[in-house]
């Protein structure tokens, strides 16, 4: 049976449920630590998310990071696409599959959540003060990018749902759940945000939970 190892509240890991969902794919999901035996026999890197399947020409692979995995699926599993059907359309879902994965994930996420999701909903030592101005900052220079691109496109890459998409509602769910974004000030990137949170892909996500962190009120709520 194909298999997803990953961690619930990584956004790589989010990534992969949200592409699966959206081609139809079940996996049995394997909350899975790093250091784990079985993640580095299979991915020698020892990361997440890891995707094991028998794919339509037989046998069983196992495939890593999320990009490898993403283009995997589109290329084994076509229907739905997730990617468009132009050369150039495809190159800007990358890039900004890219600039989730990377740019987003490094000024970002790194700042508070990583640290949160690690340390059990805290993530700091006993009167560590968090960088809360910091995350602000960065999360608005990067929602300022995406109202620039949701103001001239129906979705992050063009006039369909792709991987940008799929993407950005990861990285933006978990930075949701501890309550961070202002979706107020960014009101096209909360009515983008809000098509792909009512998707039925996003449903088991919005029903991850963190032991002593509960979500934001409105986490799970598609009328936000």
């Amino acid at each position: 049976m194909r298999q997803l190892l990953h961690a619930p509240f990584d956004p790589a890991c989010r990534f992969v449920r949200l592409a699966l969902a959206e081609k139809g794919l079940v996996a049995r999901l394997v909350e899975t630590a790093l250091g784990d035996a079985t993640l580095a026999a299979l991915n020698p890197a020892g990361t997440t998310p890891v995707l094991v399947d028998e794919p339509p020409t037989g046998g069983e692979i196992s495939i890593a990071p999320a990009a490898a995995i993403a283009e995997y699926l589109e290329e084994a599993y076509r229907d739905p696409p997730l990617l468009p059907a132009t050369s150039a359309g495809r190159a800007e879902a990358r890039r900004l599959f890219h600039w989730f994965d990377g740019k987003f994930d490094a000024e970002v996420n790194a700042l508070i959540v990583r640290k949160r999701i690690a340390g059990g909903g805290t993530g700091r030592r006993w009167g560590e003060p968090e960088p809360i101005r910091e995350t602000a900052d960065a999360l608005a220079w990067h929602l300022d990018y995406l109202s620039y691109l949701v103001e001239r496109r129906a979705f992050l890459a063009g006039d369909r749902l792709t991987i940008a998409d799929l993407a950005g509602a990861a990285h933006l769910s978990v930075n949701d759940y501890f309550g961070l974004v202002p979706w107020a000030d960014f009101p096209d990137v909360r009515q983008w945000y809000a098509r792909l949170k009512s998707r039925p892909s996003m449903r088991p996500l919005l029903a991850d939970r963190i032991d002593g962190a509960a979500p934001a009120p409105a986490y799970a709520d598609l009328d936000f």
